[in-house]
């Protein structure tokens, strides 16, 4: 700039005034979901975008598939694909919470709870939430492949394993649920 500048020195406001007195100027608040509703609701949303997560949808035959989806403030969105026979095993999510939520085929996840184990048979639009220290296994006992979408907060850090060595109580079952059931227990 030269000395000749009429603007030299001068701020942005003072030139073009206030920004945030114009708000169609002002950038819009960002939101970020905050409550275990509004990521129920995150996950709803990228289940029913289908032309999103079903092109990435990949089937490995040793082992069930996963791929990141999007990471955002404190939270992250996993696509997961089972075959039949495929399962998680017994753990825990560490210090995380998160949502499950079934996009095509089934799933049946078994849980403890303080009154022994709970069984659910999870279709396509059930959802699972579970807050952290919550122990369960996911499987694929169908005759068809599975997708899920999972959303986890904080992103998902640690899982700790814990086998097959569960208590052997009789389980409670629930057959079809397809409800956004807090977790147990």
């Amino acid at each position: 700039m030269s000395s000749t500048d009429p603007y030299h020195g001068l701020s942005d406001v003072s030139i073009a005034g206030d920004p945030l007195a114009w708000p169609h100027l002002a950038p819009l608040p960002q939101t970020h979901p905050t409550t275990v509703g509004d990521f129920a609701a995150l996950a709803r949303r990228v289940a029913a975008d289908t032309e999103r997560w079903r092109p990435l949808v990949r089937y490995d035959p040793l082992t069930r598939w996963y791929s990141r989806l999007e990471t955002g403030p404190g939270y992250e969105v996993w696509l997961l694909s089972w075959l039949p026979g495929q399962g998680s095993g017994g753990h825990d999510h560490g210090r995380s919470s998160g949502v499950l939520t079934v996009v095509q085929g089934a799933l049946t996840e078994r849980s403890l709870t303080g009154s022994g184990q709970s069984v659910r048979r999870l279709g396509a639009g059930a959802q699972r939430m579970f807050a952290p220290g919550y122990l369960h296994e996911v499987v694929n006992d169908a005759l068809e492949p599975a997708v899920s979408v999972h959303v986890y907060f904080p992103g998902l850090t640690e899982m700790t394993p814990y086998g097959s060595g569960w208590p052997q109580a009789q389980p409670h079952t629930h057959d079809g649920d397809r409800s956004a059931v807090p977790a147990e227990g």
